[in-house]
């Protein structure tokens, strides 16, 4: 039986990780500004695609750590992975990831990452792959085309020109949560906000998985 430490990351081209993504994320859509796509594969097969980016709101972004360069962080804005994949292969092939941005771009210091309660989980892959916790937040940004059923973000909405509609739209329920990962370890003095307890999240019931409240 295949384990974790049998998969394989490595560098593969935007169509081939783009195909992956509509195919296995949750949104069914792609992060156009995506710039680094990483290929997890399991006997030489594409099982699985982590897509990395400069985040959509950088500017709100950027000073969480504070100092940060311009290139010195990158959002992880999309990751979907197969079920044919072995247990624990998200915390492996993440941890791989970073050692691949650790080598090869080494001004990257930190990777922002958020996860979406409202639509898949409050972000128990991140936990375990040694993130740490920053915001929690009742969110509104999503919110549901009522013609098409489409979740749109609200910054979407905004490139759209749409705005206006986009609020008259049913928000979808639950919280975001937002993470950060270190890759240079010294960066984590610099960070400007307080480090949130994991227990956090179930105390103030946001812990959700797929869109649904979770057990504590």
């Amino acid at each position: 039986m295949a384990s974790a430490k049998d998969i394989v990351v490595k560098p593969i081209n935007a169509q081939a990780a783009n195909k992956v993504i509509k195919q296995l994320h949750y949104s069914g859509k792609v992060v156009p500004n995506s710039q680094l796509h990483l290929g997890v594969f399991l006997n030489d097969k594409l099982e699985g695609v982590m897509q990395f980016g400069p985040p959509i709101n950088k500017k709100g972004t950027i000073n969480i750590v504070a100092d940060t360069k311009w290139n010195s962080m990158i959002e992880l804005n999309r990751m979907a992975f197969s079920d044919r994949l072995p247990r624990n292969s998200e915390s492996r092939a993440m941890s791989v990831a970073f050692k691949i941005i650790k080598r090869h771009y080494p001004h990257i210091e930190w990777v922002v990452s958020f996860s979406d309660a409202t639509q898949c989980g409050d972000g128990t892959i991140y936990r375990a792959a040694g993130f740490v916790l920053t915001d929690i937040r009742q969110s509104d940004a999503l919110r549901k085309n009522p013609k098409t059923g489409e979740v749109m973000h609200v910054i979407q909405a905004h490139h759209k020109m749409i705005s206006k509609e986009f609020r008259t739209w049913e928000p979808t329920e639950g919280y975001q949560l937002r993470y950060v990962y270190f890759i240079n370890k010294a960066a984590k003095d610099r960070l400007a906000v307080p480090i949130i307890p994991f227990a956090k999240i179930d105390e103030i019931g946001a812990g959700m998985y797929k869109g649904e409240k979770r057990d504590k």
